[in-house]
């Protein structure tokens, strides 16, 4: 079910996903796809595993577990009354109010950035978790920013393949797929348009 502006629960699985306002860019250069991973780690990785992403000029899609109550419980320094469901809800509004800021002071505009509320899709079926990630990594094909989705620089399907350290549960993403082999058949297998209800277009 598609669920906008309901609170992220611990423990479930979502696909995040939204687009700039009237589908206007959210990314202008380089260093704002950067920017968006590092305030991204900032404020949300103290609440959620992230599985894959991808980065796009206009929209971005992420894959996510928010972590178990206990987890949450003991990264929580401030505010402890607040309930569960609220602090990885607040980390991603934190997030984007965060990311707007800046990118309002560095090109001079004024504004929301992106549309409201952000879309969210808990991830129930093992299938759909499965299919989603290939989703996420073929967007930059299917939107034609690239010939092959394998070479974009701003999806997490490179480090997924890679050795370089990362926060992205690598481990856990290649042992789902039986190995790097399975991993990279499946992508190479998969249409692109995986269903109209996770298109921002």
């Amino acid at each position: 079910m598609d669920i906008r502006g309901d609170q992220l629960e611990p423990d479930k699985f979502y696909h995040i996903f939204n687009r700039g306002i009237n589908g206007t860019a959210v990314f202008f250069e380089k260093k704002n796809y950067h920017f968006f991973l590092k305030q991204y780690d900032k404020y949300v990785s103290p609440f959620a595993l992230t599985y894959a992403y991808c980065l796009l000029g206009n929209h971005y899609h992420l894959l996510i577990r928010i972590k178990s109550e206990q987890e949450i419980l003991e990264g929580i320094t401030e505010d402890k009354d607040k309930p569960l469901s609220w602090y990885a809800s607040n980390a991603f509004s934190s997030f984007f109010q965060s990311y707007t800021r800046a990118i309002n002071k560095m090109y001079s505009r004024t504004g929301s950035l992106f549309e409201t509320p952000f879309k969210r899709i808990v991830v129930e079926k093992d299938e759909y978790f499965t299919r989603l990630i290939a989703y996420i990594h073929g967007n930059p094909q299917k939107h034609k920013l690239v010939e092959d989705f394998r070479v974009y620089p701003y999806s997490s399907y490179l480090s997924h393949l890679g050795d370089k350290p990362t926060k992205l549960q690598r481990s856990d993403v290649l042992s789902w797929f039986g190995g790097q082999n399975a991993y990279a058949d499946f992508h190479l297998g998969q249409k692109l348009d995986l269903s109209e209800r996770w298109t921002l277009e």
